[in-house]
C-alpha cells in the first residue's frame, strides 16, 4: 500500500509493463505528477509515456496526494511509439495507414520528382517518407517503397536485402536507412543524403541498436554505446561526432545537428555550430538530467528532470528564450517544435511559445502540440483542436474547425498543412490545399479505420 513517512512523503515504484523497475523512492506529497513522467523519461529519453494507477491514468497535474492510497504502490509505465528518430522533412504529402493495412495518399510530389512505384494495398504497419518518397514497412519485415525515384523510392539496387526482417526505418531529406531484426542496416536513396553508407559498411553489418537521421546525414547507435555517422558532413563533423561508449540513446535535433543521451543523463551534441550542433554555451547545464531535446531548423531546447529548459543555437529560432526565461524554470512536460518557433507544454495544461514570432504563453487545458513548418495544431483535454501560426501553413483552420470540436486523438504536420485523426478514425484536413491540406480527392477512404499518419 502506498505510505507517506514523517516528512510527507509518498513512496511509489515506477514500473514497465515487463516488469523492470525504473525508480523506486519516495516523493514529497506536495508535489504533481509531472515528477513521475520526467523521472520514468530520464530512463529511456525521447520517449512518450502514460502512467497507471491500477486502471486509472495519472495526468501530469494530478496531484500526489489525490493518489488512491487503497491502489498500492506501483505505478505502471506504458510507452508510447513515438517517431523521433527522423527530423522531418518538409513533406507535400500524406500517407494514411488504415485498420486493414492498407494505405490513402494525397497531396503531391515535388515538382522536380520522378514517379515510380505505388502504395502498398495490405499489410503496412508502419510508413516513412523522405522529401518526395514513402517506405512502408509490412507484415513480415519487408520494405515497400514508391514516390520520387530520386529520394528513395527507388530500391531496387538493395531488394534482396529488404524481403524480410525489417524492424525500423528512418530517413533523412532524400534517403532511407532501414534496421533489420539481426541488427545490420541498409541504406537506399541519394548517396549523399545518406543513401550511400560504403564508408561505414564494417560498422552496420551487425550490432546496430538504434538508427536516426536529420535533413542530410544518420547516426547510428551501436550495441557497445558507440555512435557511427554517414552523409552529409554539415551533419556530421562541423562539431566532432563524440567518441563516448556510454551512449544510451540519439536522435535528431535541428536540420544539421544531433546529440547522444549518455547512461549519467547527460548529452552531447554535434553537426553544424550554426544549427545547434554547439551546445558549448550551455554545456554546464547538459552533464546530467536531460530527459528530452528538441529542435527548430537552427536551435535546440533541453528539457531538464527538474522541469526546467535550457536552450542553445540562433537566437531568432528558439535559441534566446530569455523572453519567457521565468515560465520555463519548472513544470514543463514536453517540448515541441515547427521550424522555427518551440512550444513548451507545462503539467498544468498551459503552453508557453517562444522563437522568430515572439514569446507568449496560453491557459487551455491542452495535452499534445504538433507542428508543420510555421504552425502549430494542440489537442485539448476535451479533444478539440486549437490552431496558431502562419495561416497558410495551417495556421488557420476555419474552414474545418466544426469537426474539430470533439474526438481528435492525433495530429500529424507536414511543411504547410496538418491531418487530424479522429477516434472514430476519420481523418480531418487542413492547410495548403495542393501539398496535403484537401484530401477531397480520397475523402470516402478517410471516414473510417485510419490508425496511423504520416
Amino acid at each position: 500500500m502506498t505510505t507517506f513517512d514523517i516528512r510527507n512523503r509518498i513512496h511509489l515504484e515506477l514500473v514497465e509493463l515487463s516488469g523492470h523497475v525504473i525508480a523506486q523512492r519516495s516523493w514529497s506529497a506536495t508535489l504533481q505528477a509531472d515528477c513521475l513522467y520526467r523521472t520514468v523519461r530520464l530512463a529511456k529519453p525521447d520517449h512518450r509515456c502514460r502512467l497507471l494507477h491500477g486502471t486509472q491514468e495519472i495526468k501530469p497535474s494530478t496531484p500526489l496526494v489525490a493518489l488512491d492510497l487503497s491502489l498500492g504502490s506501483c505505478i505502471q509505465v506504458v510507452w508510447i511509439a513515438r517517431q523521433t528518430d527522423s527530423y522531418k522533412p518538409g513533406n507535400t504529402a500524406f500517407a494514411a495507414i488504415k485498420a486493414n493495412g492498407s494505405v490513402v495518399t494525397w497531396g503531391r510530389l515535388p515538382f522536380h520528382a520522378t514517379p515510380m512505384g505505388s502504395a502498398p494495398t495490405h499489410d503496412v504497419v508502419h510508413i516513412s517518407h523522405t522529401f518526395g518518397a514513402f517506405a512502408a514497412i509490412l507484415v513480415g519485415g519487408s520494405v515497400v517503397t514508391w514516390g520520387d525515384s530520386q529520394s528513395g523510392a527507388d530500391s531496387s539496387a538493395v531488394a534482396a536485402l529488404l524481403t524480410e526482417g525489417v524492424v525500423q526505418v528512418v530517413a533523412t531529406d532524400g534517403a532511407f536507412a532501414a534496421m533489420k531484426a539481426n541488427g545490420s542496416v541498409v541504406t537506399w536513396g541519394r548517396g549523399g543524403r545518406g543513401g550511400d553508407s560504403s564508408s561505414v559498411a564494417e560498422f552496420l553489418a551487425e550490432g546496430v541498436a538504434q538508427v536516426c537521421g536529420n535533413c542530410g546525414a544518420f547516426v547510428a547507435r551501436l550495441s557497445n554505446g558507440s555512435v557511427v555517422t554517414w552523409g552529409d558532413s554539415w551533419g556530421r563533423i562541423a562539431i566532432a561526432v563524440p567518441e563516448d561508449t556510454d551512449v544510451v540513446h540519439i536522435c535528431p535535433t535541428s536540420i544539421h545537428a544531433f546529440c547522444a543521451f549518455k547512461a549519467n543523463g547527460s548529452v552531447v551534441t554535434w553537426g553544424s555550430p550554426h544549427f545547434g550542433g554547439d551546445s558549448s554555451k550551455v554545456a554546464q547545464h547538459l552533464t546530467e538530467g536531460v530527459v528530452q531535446v528538441c529542435g527548430t531548423n537552427t536551435a535546440c531546447a533541453a528539457l531538464m528532470i527538474d522541469g526546467s529548459v535550457v536552450t542553445w543555437g540562433d537566437d531568432a529560432a528558439g535559441g534566446d528564450s530569455s523572453g519567457v526565461a521565468s515560465l520555463l524554470t519548472e513544470g514543463v512536460i514536453e517540448l515541441f517544435s515547427n521550424y522555427k518557433d518551440f512550444v513548451a507544454l507545462k503539467a498544468d495544461g498551459s503552453v508557453v511559445f517562444w522563437g522568430d514570432t515572439g514569446f507568449w504563453s496560453h491557459e487551455g487545458n491542452i495535452i499534445s502540440v504538433t507542428g508543420s513548418g510555421g504552425a502549430f495544431a494542440a489537442i485539448r483535454q476535451n479533444g478539440c483542436v486549437v490552431t496558431w501560426g502562419d495561416d497558410a501553413e495551417g495556421g488557420d483552420s476555419s474552414e474545418v474547425a466544426a469537426l474539430l470540436t470533439e474526438g481528435v486523438v492525433h495530429i500529424c504536420g507536414i511543411e504547410q498543412a496538418f491531418a487530424a485523426i479522429k477516434a472514430d478514425g476519420s481523418v480531418v484536413t487542413w492547410g495548403q490545399q495542393v501539398v496535403g491540406g484537401d484530401s477531397s480527392a480520397v475523402a470516402s477512404l478517410l471516414t473510417e479505420g485510419v490508425v496511423a499518419i504520416c
